[in-house]
């Protein structure tokens, strides 16, 4: 993996997503599974949520569990613990083959489109010929804009505040979209 090294704990949100191929007639089986697994995870430190994709077309007719915690550290401290290790037990006879897991750390989530989790990645190098397009697209008229309407703050104030709305207009409105449209590049 390339990329600049962080200390453990410093990395930011953690996301990870499981799929998995249902026997046939087990689906509620693995429905009460799931439910069991979420619960047992919302305990562990760190934990930020779950969400569940049904078997579709998108899917490839697996079974998606997508999990974050907000650190590595606590991602593993879940993943090595021993009660996932005796929830994953329970799956004999339940799924088919092995699950296929992918990992997700800070910028790579951005690229991530929700109804398709187990993909490869995107190449960093249009990761970041992506992000420079959008951040500048973004930064640019949040500095026209917010300049004028902010006369006699400090520089830094000013700067935090086209950071945060620049973060959440990214995580939250531009990249999702921007991901859709150009993910027959963004993935090829």
């Amino acid at each position: 993996m390339s990329g600049v090294e962080v200390a453990p704990g410093e990395e930011g949100p953690v996301t990870v997503s499981i799929s998995r191929r249902v026997l046939p007639g087990r689906e509620a089986d693995y429905e009460d599974w799931v439910h069991g697994i979420v619960a047992a995870a919302s305990g562990f430190p760190g934990h930020l949520g779950v969400n569940v994709l049904r078997p579709s077309g998108q899917t490839g007719g697996r079974w998606v569990l997508i999990y974050r915690f907000d650190s590595w550290a606590h991602c593993e401290s879940w993943e090595g613990s021993e009660i996932r290790a005796r929830w994953i037990d329970r799956l004999e006879g339940i799924v088919e083959g092995p699950a296929r897991m992918r990992r997700a750390t800070g910028l790579e989530a951005w690229f991530e489109l929700p109804e398709v989790p187990a993909q490869k990645p995107a190449p960093q190098w249009k990761m970041a010929l992506v992000l420079t397009v959008v951040v500048f697209v973004v930064v640019y008229p949040l500095q026209l804009a917010v300049a004028p309407l902010t006369p006699g703050w400090p520089h830094w104030l000013r700067s935090l505040l086209i950071v945060v709305v620049q973060v959440l207009l990214l995580t939250y409105v531009l990249m999702p979209r921007v991901t859709r449209v150009l993910k027959g590049w963004l993935f090829a």
